[in-house]
């Protein structure tokens, strides 16, 4: 069987990515929890706060230890599997990505050590600016990241000279005209896995009456931020669809499953698109409300997919199913927070027990969430490498076989799976150990002190065995 390197190579990213994006989405929402807990802490004094933070701090190490190894090596496939792609933007993409780590990676390496390991060595204000700090870090990160990707969905600033490209305004390329709404849309995501992740896990201490008023209020204040910010993402959401409409035509036809440019196209809650066919399979849909919500006028004209040909059509099956994915979950989302709004109204958020069981799954739903969003952004981007102007094939590194990129994928799916179970071992150990284990006086000589995310969370739970 011939081995097709350009699919391959898709995939690989797309398993390379996909693992990836769990973690820094989780980090990002999670060191701003983290700030703010420790701000709670200094400003009132109450122990309860550092309690929950020291916890969450754990939590934290062995998130952040995973999501450094499983992307350190992901920028290497730039080079592997995509040189004539790395080539053509490197005047772009190589002092990009070469500033996220001075501005970002170096701010949240030098201060995560003190968040780690100097709670009790330096005063408490500076333990608090550390925390900020490694938060102020995370978005800088996500800043530059999602400025790269940008410009590959709605390149602007740029110029194609002799197969390269040359920033001609350096505004228009880390700004274009999806940055905005991609970057709005992101931080609200973060924000919402980690509410719904320190919900879950609350709930679950609360169902065992662990550390009852800790989880408590750490419960109450995740709700009240689902309660705001799933409204919100919404909103920023249908922004994000008109200028998705206005720069890429064909995404949205895709995730409409549009294939004949028309009026009034109806919102499908159900289809089986048939690329093949053109056309869609046992529709069921709300008459004219995908142009309402897209054009905000009920007879608002959609493009179809057939305004392109077939090989510039992007995997419509896919793309319209992950988008429906996407927005249903964030539906459920702003369900649970009204259902908690009215437990609260009656004093029963924290003890109503099919409230707490249904907090303790959503807390998975904001990763589907996230995977879902990310599949929609990528393959409705196909064929395009970056938008209009190059695609996957024309990036693809020439020498390379369908063995060498099998070979590659198989071994990013070994040491990602190892990592992974690495990683879930470390925190199920820091979930069982809980508040408890996390605030549990111990003693460490000089040799045995923690240099290490992954040993830092280890050395809260000493005994746990």
């Amino acid at each position: 069987m011939e081995l097709d390197p350009l699919l391959l190579s898709r995939i690989q990213f797309a398993f390379v990515v996909c693992f990836h994006a769990i973690f820094p989405v989780f980090t990002i929402g999670l060191a701003s929890t983290i700030a703010v807990l420790e701000t709670l802490s200094y400003k009132t004094g109450n122990p309860m706060w550092q309690r929950l933070s020291k916890f969450w701090i754990q939590v934290f190490a062995v998130v952040f230890g995973m999501g450094v190894v499983s992307g350190i090596v992901m920028s290497f496939q730039f080079g592997t599997n995509w040189s004539n792609f790395a080539y053509a933007t490197a005047n772009f993409l190589g002092p990009v990505l070469s500033y996220e780590v001075v501005t970002a990676f170096f701010l949240e390496a030098a201060f995560l050590g003190v968040l780690l390991f100097g709670r009790d060595k330096v005063p408490q204000g500076v333990h608090l600016f550390a925390a900020i700090m490694v938060a102020t870090g995370t978005f800088i990160s996500s800043f530059w990241i999602l400025s790269a990707n940008s410009l590959m969905q709605t390149p602007d600033g740029l110029v194609l000279r002799d197969g390269m490209y040359h920033v001609v305004s350096w505004s228009d390329a880390l700004f274009t005209a999806s940055f905005a709404y991609r970057f709005m849309h992101m931080a609200l995501a973060s924000f919402l896995t980690a509410t719904l992740v320190v919900a879950g896990v609350s709930a679950w201490f609360l169902i065992q009456k662990r550390e009852v008023d800790a989880n408590r209020k750490a419960l109450s204040i995740s709700l009240w931020v689902l309660l705001l910010l799933a409204p919100i993402q919404a909103v920023v959401g249908d922004f994000h669809g008109l200028n998705t409409l206005k720069h890429q035509p064909m995404k949205v036809a895709a995730m409409e499953g549009n294939w004949t440019t028309r009026e009034g196209a109806p919102l499908l809650l159900f289809a089986l698109p048939d690329q093949d066919a053109q056309e869609n399979r046992f529709e069921i849909g709300i008459p004219k409300l995908a142009s309402f919500i897209l054009t905000h006028d009920w007879n608002g004209t959609l493009p179809g997919l057939n305004e392109v040909p077939l090989a510039e059509q992007p995997p419509v099956f896919i793309v319209f199913w992950a988008f429906r994915v996407m927005v249903g979950l964030g539906v459920l989302m702003i369900g649970v927070g009204v259902w908690g709004f009215i437990l609260r109204y009656k004093g029963q958020y924290h003890q109503s027990r099919a409230f707490l069981q249904t907090l303790r799954l959503m807390s998975i739903t904001p990763f589907l969430a996230v995977l879902a969003g990310w599949v929609v952004t990528e393959t409705g981007r196909a064929p395009w490498l970056i938008y209009g102007q190059m695609t996957h094939a024309q990036g693809l590194t020439p020498s390379l076989t369908g063995g060498m990129a099998l070979f590659t994928l198989i071994g990013y799916i070994v040491v990602y799976s190892l990592v992974f179970s690495a990683g879930v071992y470390y925190l199920l150990k820091v979930f069982r150990g809980g508040l408890e284990k996390a605030n549990a006086p111990h003693e460490m000589d000089e040799i045995e002190r923690p240099k290490r995310p992954f040993s830092a969370a280890h050395a809260g739970l000493e005994g746990d065995n």
